[in-house]
């Protein structure tokens, strides 16, 4: 009786190590019970199996990181590009992601490179470069539909780096810097056009005050001097110039009779003298 209990124990023993197993919280197991799968995979924790008849196997649902290798192509405005990228995603349905395909990641990794080569060649240079939203938008939409067969589900998907060839960078400094003149000069004529408007609206209220205009040129001169230089530059109004040309132009016919009968004078005396 004692021997027959042993036994018991014993085969007991060997029975919970062989049918007890358990899953992870990160994982989930699929049963294969004589070759055929179960309808619904095993949760975490403890979980019984017949021993020889069923079997397990455990699928991580956690998110998988992939880096996408580089691919290279042609851009739809003919350059040739290097692009890699990174593959963000997670199993949704064990038992398709193990039944359905053979490797799911191994899988996952050629359809993301062939997605990204058909993306390059659909897009142009300036999108790979700064519009990218919505290239990542059309990689997951490529990718959703054998991802979704395969019991897989994308979180996200982005284009990492974009190597370009250095004749076109080169080019492109050079764009960038046309760009960055074209709108300097743009800013400097508006500048010119503001105060050139400003300076015809002082001018004609200053036309209108007389006043104005002096009061603004002692302003200057005062400006001017409390630099302390030893040149001191005074504006002069040109009306004030012609003012004196057209006086001096009337008493020039007079001054010259005067001159001449100064010099018949002086012409005398010294005839005088020497007699």
């Amino acid at each position: 009786m004692p021997a027959l209990l042993g036994i018991l124990v014993v085969l007991l023993v060997l029975f919970l190590f062989t049918s007890v197993r358990v899953v992870q919280q990160y994982e989930r197991g699929v049963v294969f019970r004589v070759g055929r799968v179960r309808e619904r995979a095993r949760e975490p924790g403890l979980t019984l199996l017949i021993p020889v008849v069923d079997r397990m196997r455990k699928v991580n649902v956690q998110v998988v990181t992939m880096p996408v290798p580089a691919q290279e192509g042609i851009t739809k405005d003919n350059v040739t590009v290097r692009v890699d990228a990174v593959l963000y995603f997670r199993v949704v349905e064990p038992v398709k992601a193990t039944v359905d395909v053979q490797n799911y990641q191994f899988a996952m990794l050629q359809v993301a490179q062939t997605s990204l080569r058909s993306i390059i060649g659909k897009s142009e240079l300036d999108d790979l470069l700064s519009g990218r939203e919505q290239l990542h938008r059309g990689l997951a939409e490529m990718m959703e539909a054998p991802a979704r067969a395969w019991g897989v589900h994308i979180d996200l998907v982005e284009i990492k780096d974009v190597a370009l060839p250095d004749s076109m960078k080169r080019s492109m400094a050079r764009q960038a810097e046309a760009d960055r003149e074209r709108r300097a000069r743009i800013i400097t004529a508006d500048g010119e056009f503001q105060a050139a408007t400003k300076l015809a609206e002082a001018a004609a209220l200053m036309d209108g005050t007389p006043a104005a205009m002096q009061l603004r040129l002692l302003q200057t001169v005062v400006e001017v001097a409390a630099e302390k230089n030893s040149t001191l530059v005074l504006p002069f109004p040109v009306e004030l110039l012609r003012f004196f040309e057209s006086h001096t132009k009337q008493a020039a016919p007079a001054a010259v009779p005067r001159a001449r009968a100064a010099q018949d004078d002086a012409v005398a005396e010294v005839i005088e003298v020497q007699e």
